[in-house]
C-alpha cells in the first residue's frame, strides 16, 4: 500500500545572489511537479527584483513585514495576515522597500519554472 502524503522537511533552497531567501516545498526544484509551487521565503529589507509577466498563477501570504508590488502600474502594499492574487500574463515586480525583513508564503499554478517567469532584464 502507497502513503497517502508525504511531509517535507527538507525544502529545496533556492540559491539566490539578492539576500533573499527562498525554500521550496514543493514543486519543480523539490519533488518534479510542474503543476504547483509552495515556497516560504524572506525577503531582506531593500530587496528588489526585475519586473516580470509570469505564465502562472500567484498567490502570496504575508507572514511577518510588509512587501510591495506594481502590477500593471499600481502600487499595492501588503502587510501580515493580507494576501493577494496576481493572474498569469500580467507584469508585476516584487519587492520589500521597507526596512525590516518580509516573511511570506507563495503558491504558484502551474508550478514556478524560470522557463514561465519571463523576468526583464535591467
Amino acid at each position: 500500500m502507497s502513503k497517502k502524503y508525504t511531509i517535507q522537511n527538507s525544502p529545496f533552497v533556492v540559491p539566490t545572489t539578492d539576500g533573499k531567501l527562498i525554500e521550496e516545498h514543493f514543486g519543480n526544484a523539490t519533488d518534479k511537479n510542474p503543476n504547483i509551487s509552495i515556497a516560504h521565503m524572506v525577503a531582506p529589507a531593500g530587496w528588489s527584483e526585475p519586473f516580470q509577466t509570469p505564465e502562472f498563477d500567484e498567490y502570496t501570504y504575508i507572514i511577518k513585514g510588509k512587501k510591495q508590488f506594481i502590477i500593471d502600474g499600481d502600487t499595492v502594499v501588503l502587510s501580515a495576515g493580507e494576501s493577494i492574487k496576481i493572474e498569469k500574463n500580467v507584469r508585476v515586480q516584487y519587492s520589500n522597500p521597507f526596512d525590516e525583513p518580509c516573511e511570506y508564503l507563495a503558491v504558484c499554478l502551474p508550478a514556478f519554472s524560470m522557463d514561465l517567469v519571463n523576468r526583464e532584464q535591467l
